[in-house]
């Protein structure tokens, strides 16, 4: 191998590297200074056979009946309630303007398509065999939201707002 070839495969692996690292440190930026939100569980199919012990999420505000068509990439425009607990507002596709008590979350969809196709990021959720049942009671999937609409799966929670442990 040449000394070129060498020096490009190193220079690749330090950028992966570095990719990976910034990332981490992004997610956990929003896990530590980001606002807890709670989006409520629609009904989905609570667990794949294939994938063992995982539930696959789908929220609310993502099943509304939303006739007019979404870009690709936009956000997410809500607010809460003292529980937490969002209230979809709109669609846009930059993060601002914002109203006063309104907060974005990005969202993603599989081109240009109505508003039942978005996909809020944290679509699905993994636990320790054998304590699925546990789970089937889930009512809201919590996300860690940061200013710029990056969210994190931080659990689900019941009924009564509290985590599932």
């Amino acid at each position: 191998m040449s000394r070129t070839k060498k020096i490009l495969i190193l220079a690749n692996l330090l950028l992966l590297i570095g990719y990976i690292n910034w990332s981490i440190v992004a997610k956990e930026n929003t896990l530590s200074k980001g606002r807890l939100v709670l989006l409520e569980l629609a009904p989905v199919d609570p667990r794949s056979l294939i994938q063992g012990d995982y539930m696959s999420l789908r929220y609310s505000i993502s099943q509304l009946p939303y006739q007019k068509k979404v870009s690709k990439r936009g956000y997410c425009i809500v607010t809460e309630n003292a529980q937490h607990v969002a209230t979809f507002v709109r669609f846009q596709d930059s993060l601002t303007p914002l109203k006063s008590g309104e907060f974005a979350v990005k969202y993603y969809s599989s081109g240009y398509a109505y508003a039942s196709n978005v996909q809020l990021g944290a679509e699905s959720y993994f636990f320790e065999e054998g304590s699925g049942k546990k789970y089937e009671r889930a009512k809201y999937g919590a996300l860690k939201i940061d200013d710029a609409g990056n969210s994190v799966l931080v659990g689900l929670y019941d009924e009564n707002y509290k985590l599932i442990k």
